[in-house]
Formats: structure tokens, C-alpha cells, sequence
């Protein structure tokens, strides 16, 4: 099963693919998607969109994933980010792929085993758990860390938010 995690911003995205082979995991790319140029919010989400959509195409994945909202203090920075998250869904959804979403505890604890480690502590592990010879980039190790967790969710069969 080929598994892409998303990790949603309005500004940065992250996109990590994994394969998913009984329990054995291989990364087969991450990238970030930077929007932080574009000079309006829905050219923004116009390239998020667009991006995701280019990422779908090269890797073809089985499901897609996509870290959920967590508690925002500030409800424009919400907003916008359930905008991105959105715009990331949609071309999933226009891709036929299942969506499936999974709260940044939840993420955490699949990949490190606590819930509220902090973003080295995933990063690293992510580095472990996929055989890296590198650090991933913070958003792009979130994104692999999402495929992570729906791979490990997925021997438990949880349902899809969204059926295409």
C-alpha cells in the first residue's frame, strides 16, 4: 500500500509517501510545498492545491492522510489552516482516494510512542523508522510521520472520513 501524509499549512505543506509492505516501511519521497510567496491567500490555496495535486500523480498512492486540526488559540490562523487542509483534501478527493485523518497525538504516539514529543523527537524517529540517512526537513518528517500512522491504523482497519 502506498500511503501519502500530508502535513497542512497555509504557508508550508509538507508531503511524505510511504510503502507500506506487511510492516515493513520505505520512503519513496517528501518534498514541502511553499506558498508563502503568492501574493493573495486564494493564490495560495491555488498552489497548495496544485501541488498536492502534482504529488498525487507522481506517486500514485493507494490513500491519502492528512494530519487534522488541533486546538488554535487564534481563529484567523485556524481558519486559514482548515482553508489548506481543505484545498489538500480536494485534490485527494478528485484524485478518488480515500481520505483519512489522524490528530497530531495520535500522529506522535504512533511514530515516538508519546503524544505530545516534541519535533526533533519525530523527526528522529521517523529517520529510525524509515532507514534515512538523513534528518528529514521538520514539515516534510511530519508528513512521513502521518503516512506512519495511517500505516500502522491500517492493520486496525479504521474507516475513511471520506469516501471518493
Amino acid at each position: 500500500m502506498v500511503i501519502m501524509g500530508v502535513d497542512p499549512g497555509s504557508r508550508i505543506t509538507g508531503i511524505g509517501v510511504v510503502e507500506s509492505i506487511g510492516s515493513s516501511l520505505r520512503c519513496l519521497g517528501a518534498a514541502v510545498i511553499r506558498v508563502a510567496g503568492e501574493p493573495s491567500f486564494v493564490n495560495r490555496l491555488d498552489r497548495l492545491y496544485q501541488g498536492v495535486a502534482g504529488a498525487i500523480d507522481k506517486y500514485a498512492p493507494d490513500v491519502f492522510a492528512i494530519e487534522d486540526l488541533f486546538f488554535a488559540r487564534n481563529a484567523k490562523s485556524a481558519l486559514k489552516l482548515g482553508h489548506a487542509r481543505a484545498s489538500a483534501m480536494l485534490a485527494a478527493v478528485h484524485a478518488g482516494l480515500d481520505v483519512y485523518e489522524y490528530t497530531p497525538l495520535a500522529i506522535k504516539k504512533a511514530v515516538v510512542g508519546y503524544g505530545k514529543a516534541e519535533k526533533v523527537q519525530v523527526q528522529q524517529m521517523v529517520k529510525v523508522l524509515l532507514n534515512l540517512n538523513s534528518i528529514p526537513p521538520a514539515d516534510a518528517a511530519d508528513a512521513l510521520a502521518v503516512a506512519i500512522c495511517h500505516a500502522n491504523s491500517a492493520r486496525l482497519s479504521f474507516s475513511p472520513v471520506c469516501v471518493a
